[in-house]
């Protein structure tokens, strides 16, 4: 099957100077701050240690600012500016990577129906919307793996299930809470969903909550404390599964969101969020506890939430649909989702009903 893959790429240059290739210089920064030695690095990055050296000169020759730091005792260690460098790349990367995904699989089916014109046999793919998540990610390197054909779409979790009503897309990736909120999230995706004509397999059950910086300088606990005026937040974008779960918690707790500093910053992935706080930009954020986790964040529990992928309950016993079923009750597959941080797989894989997924609330 053909595979595309599609990474962000940026260059730095002031004025009518040759710009900087920022590359080679980012890995080789990285390594350095892992291993705290330029030799160790420019080797785990495949440089020679002159090349090295002579990379970090002409950076610093043209930032007019040092980039390491060399102390007794402490190895080599980045200045405030390197740093930023460093963590500007990982914000773009997680920032960028779900729309990159998504349209590297557009440009790969694209070109496999061209291809597919000269086959007797063309073949047939999942069309796959959904809310970024780090379970459904996992699930897509699968089917890759495996080489079962998918056009993976990143989007908003309304945008995708109004993409499946549209018949747009084979399947719908959401999330919704658990407990308390869990009946006004159904009935906002039962504006698209239809009981009676579609069905949902579960694909793990996940936290919820705040990310705050290593050690919870601002002693943040609730939304009351989110919502302090120098507290700053960063937040998902409108539509999203996690901005709908907000505006319900805030909604709950009497705060407006104009009285959350930052309400209007958005962000479109749990991982962004996550880079943007680790970076300094904001204190807290909302979302799941493995973006956290992966970058180095403190995390406070809310509250648990099932994701789902919903399907035509006509479209179930497709031999493509259920490739993706076997894929999903894999014994694989689910250790890979309950080694994410804060996912449990119990149920990953089954198959049910409106009904039997949220009682009566989910029916008209």
């Amino acid at each position: 099957m053909l595979k595309i893959h599609i990474r962000p790429h940026w260059e730095i240059s002031f004025q009518a100077g040759a710009p900087l290739d920022t590359a080679a210089l980012l890995g080789l920064l990285l390594a350095i701050h892992e291993t705290g030695s330029i030799a160790q690095a420019a080797r785990s990055v495949g440089l020679s240690y002159r090349y090295a050296w002579g990379l970090l000169r002409a950076a610093e020759g043209m930032f007019g600012q040092d980039l390491l730091q060399t102390g007794r005792g402490r190895g080599t260690v980045l200045t405030a500016l390197a740093d930023k460098l460093v963590w500007a790349d990982r914000r773009i990367a997680a920032r960028l990577a779900p729309t990159l995904e998504s349209l590297a699989t557009e440009l790969a089916t694209e070109l496999a129906t061209e291809l597919d014109s000269f086959a007797t046999e063309p073949m047939q793919s999942i069309r796959m919307d959904a809310s970024h998540g780090f379970a459904v990610a996992a699930l897509a390197a699968q089917m890759h793996a495996l080489n079962m054909p998918l056009a993976l779409r990143y989007r908003s979790a309304t945008e995708a299930v109004a993409a499946l009503a549209r018949g747009e897309c084979d399947v719908a990736g959401f999330h919704v809470p658990l407990g308390r909120h869990e009946a006004q999230a159904v009935a906002w995706y039962r504006r698209h969903l239809d009981p009676g004509e579609h069905c949902l397999v579960q694909i793990a059950t996940r936290e919820q909550g705040l990310f705050v910086a290593p050690g919870n300088p601002l002693a943040l606990r609730t939304l009351a404390d989110v919502a302090r005026p120098a507290v700053r937040f960063v937040n998902r974008q409108a539509g999203s599964g996690t901005r709908m779960l907000l505006e319900m918690l805030l909604e709950e707790d009497g705060i407006a969101p104009e009285a959350v500093n930052g309400f209007n910053n958005t962000e479109f992935t749990h991982s962004a969020v996550a880079a943007y706080i680790a970076s300094g930009m904001a204190d807290v954020g909302l979302g799941v506890r493995t973006a956290a986790a992966r970058f180095g964040l403190d995390f406070i529990p809310l509250l648990r939430e099932r994701y789902f992928l919903a399907l035509r309950s006509d479209a179930v016993e497709t031999p493509l649909m259920q490739q993706l079923l076997g894929i999903l009750r894999q014994p694989g597959y689910h250790r890979t989702v309950a080694g994410l941080a804060g996912y449990d797989a119990r149920d990953t894989g089954k198959l049910a009903g409106f009904a039997a997924t949220f009682g009566n609330q989910s029916l008209p």
